[in-house]
């Protein structure tokens, strides 16, 4: 990690500050930036602004969902870009004394772009430069900075060992800290559980300017930030991970049918079989409408694939037994190294493990998702009206995707840390709208099919509440208000939603941490306050 000492605004920023001067709370921060970092050697070149030739550029080039990258969407004041986690602390003061929120940064993939986006005046804190990854192959330990990405993470990793892996996500670009402080599922997680799971220190900047580890932290905090959304608590600047073990060989699947191929059993039949699964695989489905140019021919085309921590001779016996329906044979079936597997599940040559160390999001998209849990099997008749719904229009760029629990995920308990979806979940659906460019500027129709598909799947999902996931971040279900106090009642529209029975205990971590609420944005933790 990077810790050397930090350095200051030279003459370069003062000049920003006195072109800026027309925004108070903008130059009143970098004027206070000015005085923080007098004695110390330039920081300038790490500091954006409007003015800045590379702001645009800067502001926009993480982020995923280009719905939150128009004229219109409200800017950051200004955005930083450390290069050593003690010159935040300097940050997070100013912006304290200036009156203007903060949001950090990690990978950019935020549904909501609450990383990114505020509706009040606020800076960015982009951990784009703290990237770093430090394998200790030996005690199977990973230090890896704030703004890493997963890819580079899982690259590092098989730098030092061919029988080490971690239980991350599937998407290479999305930043360690954000996957990891909402919970963090990928292709393991049958097996290992959630990537918070296997967090054992972590290194954060609290409200008050301190770095703090975990035993500084004490086990509330710690506990909070793995899974509780580490931006209600401060700013997260790296993370000790431990490491799994897996085979040298790994087999990947990938098995493709349509509804005319009698997709609508299949997903019935796989809603009781995979849940029940060996751990050592987690068979996911992801479908997409395929359709003929004159939109007369439309079909679901699903996808049944997965990570299998073995050989293929095994899977084959395991699948031929569990799910002869699936009719999965040896040609479906690719062994390869777990490195390998992670750039397959990601849509990478597998001879080119370096595109893992890019930050290029080639997917880019306009959309919007929702999630939901199902704790008891969805009837033939519910799966086929859900179908039905994505052969209308405005879904022919939309997916569907079922993710299966059980495994290791039932038996740790809800409260081990604040992601609670765990026992007595079958598997995690979502629906997700897309729509083209020139669309952007009214997507209410693809929205709108979108809560139809939503409201559609109410009987057959998880009540009272409704569960969500946190990583795919959705504000229908609920937002604080931008200015003044945040009650609990009114974060609990979303909180118990995301955190179930944890949310509460949330509450008391953030009123203990940051009783003032610093740290604030639509979806964060409030704090109690004092009758």
């Amino acid at each position: 990690m990077k810790t050397s000492s930090i350095s200051t605004l030279t003459f370069t920023l003062l000049v920003i500050f006195s072109c800026s001067s027309a925004h108070n709370l903008h130059g009143d921060f970098l004027q206070c930036l000015s005085k923080k970092f007098q004695n110390y050697s330039s920081i300038s070149n790490l500091v954006y602004t409007p003015s800045n030739s590379s702001y645009s550029s800067v502001l926009l080039f993480p982020i995923w969902n280009l719905r939150f990258t128009s004229d219109s969407t409200p800017k950051p004041r200004v955005i930083i870009t450390p290069e050593h986690e003690s010159q935040i602390p300097p940050i997070v003061h100013c912006a304290k004394q200036s009156g203007v929120e903060i949001r950090t940064r990690s990978g950019g993939h935020d549904f909501e772009a609450l990383s990114s986006v505020s509706k009040v005046s606020f800076v960015v804190i982009d951990l784009v430069k703290l990237s770093e990854v430090t394998v200790d192959a030996a005690a199977k330990t990973a230090w890896v900075e704030g703004g890493a990405t997963l890819g580079s993470l899982y690259y590092r990793i098989a730098e030092k060992s061919k029988t080490l892996g971690f239980p991350g996500g599937m998407c290479a670009t999305v930043g360690v800290g954000g996957h990891i402080s909402g919970g963090g599922s990928g292709a393991l997680f049958r097996k290992y559980g959630m990537a918070a799971d296997h967090v054992i220190d972590a290194r954060i900047v609290d409200v008050n300017g301190r770095i703090l580890d975990r035993k500084s932290m004490g086990e509330d905090l710690f506990w909070a930030i793995r899974g509780g959304g580490g931006a209600s608590f401060g700013v997260i600047v790296a993370w000790k991970l431990q490491l799994v073990d897996v085979p040298e060989i790994v087999t990947v699947i990938r098995i493709q049918r349509t509804t005319e191929q009698n997709l609508t059993r299949l997903i019935d039949r796989w809603q009781y079989i995979a849940p029940r699964l060996d751990k050592d695989i987690t068979l996911m489905i992801n479908a997409v409408v395929n359709s003929s140019q004159d939109g007369r021919y439309i079909t679901l085309d699903a996808s049944f694939f997965a990570v299998f921590l073995g050989g293929v001779d095994r899977l084959l016996a395991l699948m031929q037994q569990s799910f002869p329906e699936l009719g999965m044979v040896r040609e479906d079936c690719s062994e390869m190294s777990w490195i390998q597997s992670a750039l397959f599940m990601d849509g990478h040559p597998i001879e080119t493990p370096e595109a893992l160390l890019s930050r290029t999001q080639p997917n880019k998209s306009y959309m919007k998702r929702k999630t939901d849990y199902v704790q008891r099997p969805i009837p033939v008749r519910g799966i086929e009206g859900l179908i039905r719904l994505y052969y209308e229009p405005e879904a022919r760029l939309s997916t569907l995707s079922f993710v299966p629990y059980g495994g290791i995920m039932a038996e740790i308990p809800a409260s081990s840390i604040p992601y609670p979806h765990r026992a007595g979940n079958m598997y995690h659906v979502f629906y997700t709208a897309y729509w083209q460019q020139d669309e952007a500027q009214n997507p209410a129709r693809y929205i709108n099919w979108l809560n139809r598909a939503y409201n559609y799947m109410t009987p057959y999902v998880s009540n009272n509440p409704r569960a969500a996931y946190m990583n795919y971040r959705d504000l229908d279900i609920g937002v604080n208000n931008d200015n003044g106090k945040i009650t609990v009642a009114q974060a609990r529209t979303w909180g118990d939603r995301y955190f179930g029975n944890n949310f509460d205990r949330l509450v008391r971590v953030k009123t203990n941490v940051d009783p003032l609420n610093f740290f604030r944005n639509q979806q964060s933790i409030p704090p109690l306050h004092k009758k």
